[in-house]
Formats: C-alpha cells, structure tokens, sequence
C-alpha cells in the first residue's frame, strides 16, 4: 500500500504552530486536553493517530536520541 501526502490539518486555538503549549494544558497545570480542529480530512478517513513527541525532554534510556513521547492516541 502506497503513502499519498494529504493537505491535512490539525490545529488549536489554544496555541499557535511552533508555540508552547499553555500550562493549563500540560501536567503542570489542570492537564485540560486542548481544543483540536481537524481540517481537509482525506476522503474515506476512518480513523486518527496522534501522538504528542517532545524532542527537547530528557531521555528516560541512553537507547537514544528520540526525545520523549508523552501520549498516544
């Protein structure tokens, strides 16, 4: 099965791309799941993966230089 690139979106009005994301967001805070809006979803879209990848937190294993995953849904 091929990989076709899509012009699908994923934003929030919480934050913008590329910014950090408001505390009361985080665990820091009140862990409140931000507002997701998806947009030009492909045709026959079923189902989402999202997964929430910080590169910048510290490794738990010296496996690696990955970074951390925080959440998948």
């Amino acid at each position: 099965m091929g990989f076709a690139l899509s012009d699908l979106q994923l934003t929030s009005s919480a934050f913008t791309q590329g910014g950090a994301i408001p505390r009361v967001h985080t665990g820091e805070g009140d862990d409140v799941s931000p507002p997701l809006h998806w947009s030009n979803i492909p045709e026959r879209t079923q189902s989402f993966a999202l997964f929430c990848h910080d590169p910048d937190a510290p490794l738990v294993t010296r496996r690696g230089s990955y970074g951390f995953v925080h959440w998948v849904l």
